[in-house]
């Protein structure tokens, strides 16, 4: 979707900052990761995966997005989620739109209508709603989420039901591009903020974390997500070879944790090291040996000086 400057003779450049909020698992990073085209942000079924404000970049030629994926707005327990939260708030602060995520095949509940009265906070962001998830609800719950979803604000600049998954309608249409193009309508004039080339401003070592944690976090009991935590300790090529070393450690918070992380044998362990390093080959563009080390940091969640230490 592109306009003309007033000459007629220059099409607008737009560009600027988008999030995606609502509950913890509504699709946010797998939305992100489908705008982008590339896989920068993790995605499990495990609530609360996300756990900080990662940038992905789109670039279209009219303009470019930037996308800031956040945690999940949440009730917190710990100390980590109250920084989670505040990690929201500021995002929201700054950003130009805020696109509200609705699963459509959960009717709108308590959570939901909290976080879009919240959005009163951020006058400057212009809203919309999105309803996900579309490729695996019934045509009935579309509507009916469609409709919730509308009549919790006044001002949505626009609704759009989409599917992340699967971005063509049954008529063909790319719901994705449809996204797109109404959030950059929605955005300032302005250049580029990043060059054409990068598609997050990610480290590697973050990105390398955070794929092992992906693949720590599949299959393991539902307290556990929280209290896993990734910490890159080394990378290096090595000498005469097309390998390159990464050692990492993988942080629990109790004994039994670790059992659980490593399972019988190491079986569990060697399982995350396969999984994960197959991401990490492919971003390194190298052969990867991939050294997995498991400790134990008491209660980290709640400790202010552990929770530094491991980047909160």
């Amino acid at each position: 979707m592109s306009d003309e400057r007033a000459t007629g003779s220059e099409p607008v450049h737009r560009s600027g900052f988008v999030t995606f909020v609502g509950r913890p698992n509504v699709g946010k990073s797998t939305l992100t990761n489908a705008l982008v085209g590339e896989k920068i942000a993790i995605t499990s079924a495990k609530p609360q995966t996300t756990r900080r404000a990662i940038r992905g970049i789109v670039n279209r030629p009219d303009g470019q997005l930037v996308i800031v994926d956040t945690p999940g707005i949440h009730r917190p327990r710990t100390l980590l989620g109250e920084r989670l939260n505040d990690l929201v708030e500021q995002v929201l602060g700054d950003v130009d739109v805020i696109g509200f995520c609705v699963p459509a095949t959960e009717k709108v509940g308590p959570g939901d209508r909290r976080i879009a009265a919240s959005l009163d906070g951020y006058p400057r962001a212009k809203k919309i709603a999105i309803v996900t998830k579309v490729d695996v609800a019934q045509r009935d719950e579309i509507t009916e989420r469609l409709m919730e979803v509308d009549s919790l604000r006044e001002d949505w600049a626009a609704v759009i039901p989409l599917s992340a998954l699967t971005p063509l309608t049954p008529a063909g249409k790319v719901q994705l591009d449809v996204l797109a193009d109404e959030v950059l309508a929605l955005m300032p004039e302005g250049p580029s903020l990043y060059e054409d080339d990068v598609v997050t401003d990610e480290s590697t070592e973050d990105r390398i974390a955070e794929m092992i944690r992906e693949a720590a976090l599949e299959g393991v009991r539902d307290e556990l997500p929280h209290s896993i935590a990734v910490v890159v300790d080394d990378i290096a090529p090595r000498e005469d070879s097309d390998l390159t070393d990464v050692h990492a450690s993988i942080v629990v918070e109790r004994d039994s944790q670790k059992a659980i992380i490593i399972g019988r044998k190491g079986a569990r362990l060697r399982e995350v090291g396969a999984t994960a390093r197959a991401g990490i080959e492919e971003l390194l563009g190298t052969r990867v040996f991939l050294g997995l080390h498991v400790k134990v940091a008491k209660e980290w969640q709640r400790d202010p000086k552990q929770l530094g230490r491991l980047g909160f």
